[in-house]
């Protein structure tokens, strides 16, 4: 079974935003500690996946409609 492209920007999307709730709770004394940047890119990076896989999934969608 294959899954489609919009389940899968879910689940990117919902672990970025895990990725985003944990570099948030890793805030000590200051922003800028390794930790907190590591998981802050993690989490931009799953985003930034979702988001171009919710793009493909409706340019797939017109593709199939025009035929």
């Amino acid at each position: 079974m294959k899954a489609s492209p919009l389940l899968m920007a879910y689940l990117y999307i919902f672990i970025g935003g895990g990725f985003l709730f944990v570099a948030t709770q890793s805030i000590q004394d200051t922003l800028w500690n390794i930790t907190t940047i590591v998981l802050a890119l993690v989490a931009t990076f799953n985003i930034g996946v979702g988001i171009r896989l919710i793009g493909l999934h409706f340019y797939i969608k017109n593709q199939s409609d025009k035929k």
